[in-house]
C-alpha cells in the first residue's frame, strides 16, 4: 500500500517551500526569527520553534555569523558636545539622524567610501554618497541628498563621530544652512553611534563580504540596489516591530497628516 501524506507532513512540506522562497528572496540574509515574522506577516499560524525545527530539517541557514561588535578608536581628537548622549528615542521621523562613513574595496580601484545617513525613527538610509576618496564634500553630499529628500523642518539633531570629514568647518556651515544642530560622540565611544555604525556592519555581513566588486561603478549599482531595493523597502527590522524603514516611514507620515 502507498503511504498517504498526513496533513501535518503537508503543512510541514507546504511551510519548507514558503521558507525556501521567502530565505532565497532575501538573499540567504534572513535567519528563522525574520522568516517566522514574514509567514505571520502573510497570514500563517506557525511558531518560531517549528520555523526552525523546520529549517534545521532542511539545512536552511543564514549567510549572517557574527553579531555587531564595535571596536573604540584610538585616534587623537578634540572633545566635542554629545547632545544625543545614546538617548535614540524619538517620536516621529526627522527628529534625530546619524551618520557615519565606511569602507568598501573593489579589485580595480581599491578601497572607496561609503558615507550614509540614517533616521533614527525610522532605521530607512535617507541619504548616502559613494566616492573613491574620503573627503568632507563626501559627507556633505550624504547630508545634503538627506536634506532634499526628506525636507525636514528645522531643529534636526545630526550625530556623528569625531572624524576630520565631519569636524570641518565647511561640514559645519552645511549644518547651520539646514538649521541643525549637531551632536558628536565621545573619544573611543562608537556605542555613542551604534544604529548607524550598526547599519553598516549589517550591510558589509548582508552584502559587501559575500562579493567581490570589480571597480567603483560595479560596486555603486550594487550598493543602491541593496539600500534602494533591499534594506530600506524589503528588509525587516526587529527595532522597529518587524516593519521595513519605509514602512515606518509611511506609517510617521500617516500619522502626522
Amino acid at each position: 500500500m502507498n503511504k498517504t501524506e498526513s496533513n501535518r507532513d503537508r503543512e510541514n512540506r507546504e511551510f519548507t517551500e514558503k521558507i525556501i522562497q521567502i530565505h532565497e528572496e532575501s538573499k540567504k540574509r534572513y535567519g528563522a526569527p525574520k522568516i517566522h515574522e514574514t509567514l505571520e506577516k502573510q497570514g500563517h499560524k506557525i511558531s518560531l520553534k517549528r520555523v526552525q525545527r523546520l529549517m534545521k530539517v532542511a539545512d536552511i541557514r543564514s549567510i549572517i555569523v557574527k553579531k555587531f561588535r564595535p571596536t573604540p578608536s584610538k585616534e587623537k581628537v578634540e572633545e566635542r558636545e554629545n547632545i544625543i548622549n545614546r538617548d535614540f528615542s524619538t517620536t516621529t521621523i526627522n527628529q534625530k539622524w546619524v551618520g557615519d562613513i565606511t569602507y568598501i574595496h573593489t579589485l580595480r580601484d581599491g578601497w572607496c567610501y561609503l558615507a550614509s545617513v540614517l533616521d533614527l525613527h525610522s532605521r530607512k538610509v535617507i541619504g548616502y554618497s559613494f566616492g573613491r576618496s574620503m573627503t568632507t564634500e563626501l559627507v556633505e553630499k550624504a547630508l545634503e541628498n538627506a536634506y532634499v529628500t526628506q525636507k525636514p523642518n528645522d531643529g534636526v539633531i545630526f550625530h556623528s563621530d569625531l572624524g576630520s570629514q565631519y569636524t570641518s568647518d565647511s561640514f559645519a556651515e552645511k549644518i547651520q544652512d539646514y538649521k541643525m544642530t549637531h551632536s558628536f560622540s565621545h573619544k573611543g565611544s562608537p556605542y555613542d553611534n551604534a544604529c548607524i555604525e550598526s547599519f553598516h556592519a549589517i550591510l558589509k555581513k548582508e552584502e559587501v563580504n559575500h562579493v567581490q566588486y570589480l571597480d567603483f561603478n560595479a560596486a555603486r549599482v550594487e550598493l543602491f540596489k541593496y539600500i534602494e531595493g533591499w534594506y530600506n523597502r524589503k528588509r525587516i527590522h526587529g527595532s522597529i516591530g518587524y516593519l521595513t524603514p519605509q514602512e515606518m516611514e509611511d506609517l510617521a507620515l500617516h500619522q502626522a497628516a
